[in-house]
């Protein structure tokens, strides 16, 4: 079994090889197949791609093995970089299917958006895309900024969402990145939006220690932060859109959505956010596999 340290050191030779793949000559490579039309024809290799990143490769090898379970031929072209890296490899069509996040996704072709709840977002987000690319149902699944607290200060003060921290009658103290102080969801979008007073303290790499010890009662943490379920967190909800909203979202070529849009809208059905917390804890705390994971996933939820 991989350990963590050594599917890093495999995620960057992967990562090494598949931009030589990119970079290829030779004709028979499905990334260099039919590009100049803008993507495969109905019955091509799907090529699925992903982030150099655990979570988001975790979830390409789910899309892949459902594919795979349903007939289709799959190429993966995972670990090939960041946004800026892949994005074009999938709008030339050389990469047909890829995990996103929606709010990410928008911002990057469209820099000044102010959609920021996960509907407003998924709408802008179908008017952004090139021609060629569109999106299939996202998750309820996401990994983006959010307020978390632990479950036993959301037992005691009775929290489901960011709204109820105004009814706490103890001082707030939020916790996070020295950014965020100065962020549009810092402290100063918590008083104008919601109307809660928090004193902030810059925690830095430790802010979910802080958490757990008490230093702080609120933190800035990511929604697929594996610890949420390993130290029994609490993330809030967000129904006034204080944070550009991030649901993993299947982005692919126009010419083959429909021909794979029901198997994988039933995975991104499948991925609530809870189940992607899962998911990386059984990366980060069992050291599982990727195709493991994934496979287990698929299982479990009867998609294969």
């Amino acid at each position: 079994m991989l350990t963590a340290k050594n599917r890093l050191a495999l995620g960057a030779a992967v990562a090494a090889t598949a931009a030589l793949v990119l970079a290829g000559c030779s004709s028979s490579n499905p990334l260099e197949e039919d590009t100049a039309g803008g993507g495969p024809a109905a019955g091509d290799t799907i090529v699925v791609g992903s982030q150099a990143y655990y979570s988001n490769e975790i979830i390409a090898e789910i899309y892949a093995q459902a594919l795979e379970g349903a007939g289709f031929e799959v190429e993966r072209q995972f670990n090939i970089g960041q946004r800026d890296a892949y994005m074009p490899e999938i709008e030339s069509g050389a990469i047909t299917l890829f995990p996103e996040y929606s709010g990410n996704l928008l911002q990057y072709f469209d820099e000044g958006t102010e959609a920021r709840t996960s509907e407003d977002v998924y709408a802008a987000l179908q008017e952004a895309l090139p021609d060629n690319l569109t999106v299939l149902d996202q998750a309820e699944a996401s990994d983006q900024d959010s307020y978390t607290v632990t479950a036993a200060f959301a037992d005691e003060n009775g929290l489901t969402s960011i709204a109820d921290l105004a009814n706490v009658t103890v001082p707030l103290t939020l916790g996070g990145p020295p950014e965020l102080a100065e962020r549009p969801y810092g402290p100063t979008g918590l008083a104008d939006v919601y109307g809660v007073e928090v004193t902030f303290s810059p925690t830095g790499d430790t802010t979910v220690e802080n958490l757990v010890a008490g230093t702080v009662n609120v933190a800035n943490v990511f929604t697929a932060d594996p610890r949420i379920q390993t130290q029994d967190l609490v993330v809030l909800e967000d129904p006034d859109g204080l944070f550009l909203a991030s649901n993993v979202v299947p982005v692919v070529n126009a010419d083959v959505a429909d021909e794979i849009a029901d198997v994988i809208n039933a995975v991104s059905a499948a991925l609530t956010a809870d189940a992607l917390v899962a998911l990386n804890v059984q990366s980060t705390e069992d050291e599982m596999s990727p195709d493991d994971i994934a496979a287990q996933f698929l299982e479990e939820n009867g998609l294969v």
